[in-house]
């Protein structure tokens, strides 16, 4: 069965800092483009980060550029999101998704394949 496992998601002051994790299988991860995509209370879907297969190359929204890093350790199968300089607009579900939008940051449900349960961040003093 394909398997995607957010972990990492906490409450969290103002400023802080989280690394969210996905632990991938059934799958073959290495050959896939991952993303981070996440949904706060009351809005829709927003499309946070992607990351290509070899070699490594990252997009973000413009709303984490700067503050978040996407990575990948293929060895493990494991996917990142180290979230730096927290706000309280972070607050949302963060789900992993397989696949890429092919023209970010325009994107679309289609543009994704196998997507994980999610995992809460919550940003609050």
């Amino acid at each position: 069965e394909v398997n995607l496992v957010e972990s990492g998601g906490d409450l969290v002051q103002p400023g802080g800092s989280l690394r969210l994790s996905c632990a991938a299988s059934g799958f073959t991860f290495a050959n896939d483009d991952m993303s981070w995509v996440r949904r706060a209370p009351g809005d829709g879907l927003e499309w946070v980060s992607s990351i290509t297969t070899g070699d490594k190359k990252t997009y973000y929204a413009d709303s984490v550029k700067g503050r978040f890093t996407i990575s990948r350790d293929n060895a493990k199968s494991t996917l990142y999101l180290q979230m730096n300089s927290l706000k309280t607009e972070d607050t949302a579900v963060y789900y992993c998704a397989s696949g890429a939008p092919p023209a970010p940051p325009l994107w679309s449900r289609a543009d994704f394949g196998f997507w994980g349960q999610g995992t809460q961040v919550t940003v609050s003093s």
